[in-house]
């Protein structure tokens, strides 16, 4: 045995375990292959992971532990119950270790979300994995420790029993976006992965979607989807961001038929290309859609960017940002932005909440720059009210335009609020509810009402924003 190996250190016994009935100790896990998945709940990188660590859970059911360490980026993340809430909306079913006070990230030298770190069967750290994409490296890795434990004998641990805390049976599962009009309000019935068409009183008028997970054209509930999130009407389409798919959908409202018109179901990098086939582009998370003039725009919080699509030309490209997640203003092209998640268009400005930035940004259509309006970096946020550099937000996940107020609403997700924004003065104010909130994602205008997706408590919201008063829409399950 080398001396250069390093034992990798016991997990501490403060941390607050979610998933699982007690804490898990390594040096019980011996003669297994143990990933320690560094993560945060809010970071879109950390989510594309998931599915890979799925994967192998799956194919070594018997040889192979995953732990969650939650390492929280926003002071919203360092609450165990809204770990909880992120690991039944993302399906985790591994076990979940809390560290608030980033004990096992320092313990082990993490330096970016995420990171995995490999631990070999003898219970030595063979390295550390950062970034996403890392799935047949670590099939590879998992497979020849395996083997090598088999040569030498070593009795395997027995397997982690997950003890899950699911959700309430309610008829709404993490309500990702909300569109509505005077007569008409459509809802990313997220988690049940499906849209909604209600009337404004709750009434369900059409569902779009089987509520199984897929990448399924078809009429109505012959149709599914994946984690839908961003939804745009225009005249009689509804253009839906399909998270999970990769893909963006559009539901032809005459006659229910839900048609994929762009995204070929797997996740791209491809930071600069133009796709002639929309549908063969891969796409990378969209989050949110906005409709103008013939024009899709995309917020592709995956590749930190804005596309653009030409229904009428069916092309596809991006718009604006390089693909470096930062925040930097400037040509379209050049600026940087970092997981934009919504988007609302007015008077040839598209307006972003720019969620790892926990900034407002605007895209001027015609001159093609970006600019900062609430905001300044990766790590200031906070939830404080004033002008420009003086207001703060947390992780904002949606916006609206109020054409009849000429003022934006925010949804700012992790201080649990909506706030108002003048775009003219840069002063940011919030709104006073009668009711509270649990990280809403969506948010829209429609005449005097505002609608939102208050995600994490599963219901649709209508809210009276002179009066501050909130009514709980009842849908049917």
């Amino acid at each position: 045995m080398s001396e250069n190996r390093i034992r990798a250190p016991e997990l501490p016994d403060s941390l607050e375990w979610l998933n699982i009935d007690g804490p898990l100790r390594l040096s019980e896990q011996l003669g297994k292959v143990v990933l320690l998945d560094f993560w945060t709940y809010c970071c879109i990188n950390c989510m594309h992971v998931l599915p890979d660590l799925r994967y192998l859970e799956q194919k070594y059911p018997d040889a192979l532990t995953v732990i969650g360490l939650h390492s929280p980026k926003f002071p919203q993340e360092r609450v165990a119950a809204h770990v909880r809430k992120a690991i039944n909306r993302y399906h985790i079913r591994h076990p979940v270790a809390n560290d608030p006070k980033f004990q096992v990230w320092r313990q082990y030298g993490i330096r970016a979300w995420p990171t995995v770190i490999f631990i070999d069967p003898e219970g030595y750290v063979v390295g550390a994995l950062p970034g996403e994409g890392r799935r047949r490296q670590l099939d590879q890795l998992i497979q020849r420790h395996l083997n090598q434990a088999e040569r030498q004998g070593l009795r395997r641990a027995p397997t982690v029993t997950p003890r899950p805390h699911p959700e309430p049976r309610v008829p709404l599962s993490f309500p990702g976006k909300v569109c509505a009009s005077s007569d008409r309000v459509y809802l990313s019935d997220s988690g049940h992965n499906r849209i909604l068409e209600l009337r404004p009183n709750g009434t369900v008028v059409r569902v779009f979607g089987s509520g199984s997970l897929g990448l399924v054209d078809g009429r109505l509930e012959e149709s599914s989807f994946n984690d839908p999130q961003g939804l745009t009407r225009a005249d009689e389409f509804l253009f839906v961001a399909d998270t999970g798919n990769h893909a963006i959908r559009k539901i032809h409202l005459l006659s229910g038929e839900v048609q994929t018109i762009a995204g070929n179901g797997t996740l791209g990098r491809h930071a600069g290309e133009r796709f002639d086939d929309p549908l063969q582009a891969p796409l990378n998370s969209p989050w949110d859609v906005a409709y103008d003039d013939g024009v899709l725009y995309i917020a592709m919080a995956g590749q930190h960017q804005i596309w653009a699509m030409d229904l009428k030309r069916s092309t596809l490209g991006v718009h604006t940002g390089s693909g470096r997640e930062d925040i930097v203003d400037g040509p379209c092209k050049l600026a940087a932005m970092a997981q934009p998640s919504g988007l609302a268009l007015a008077a040839g400005r598209l307006y972003v909440a720019d969620a790892e930035t926990s900034s407002i940004r605007v895209v001027d259509l015609t001159a093609e720059r970006l600019d900062t309006l609430v905001g300044i970096g990766l790590f200031e946020f906070g939830d404080q009210d004033g002008i420009g550099v003086d207001a703060r937000l947390q992780h904002p996940l949606g916006v609206a335009w109020d054409a009849g107020r000429d003022v934006l609403w925010i949804a700012d997700s992790y201080n649990n609020k909506i706030k108002r924004l003048d775009v003219t003065t840069h002063s940011i104010s919030t709104l006073n509810l009668d009711h509270p909130l649990e990280e809403p994602g969506g948010i829209s205008s429609a005449g005097d009402t505002l609608w939102v997706a208050n995600t994490n408590a599963h219901t649709l919201l209508r809210v009276d924003p002179v009066r501050g008063h909130v009514e709980v829409v009842e849908v049917p399950a």
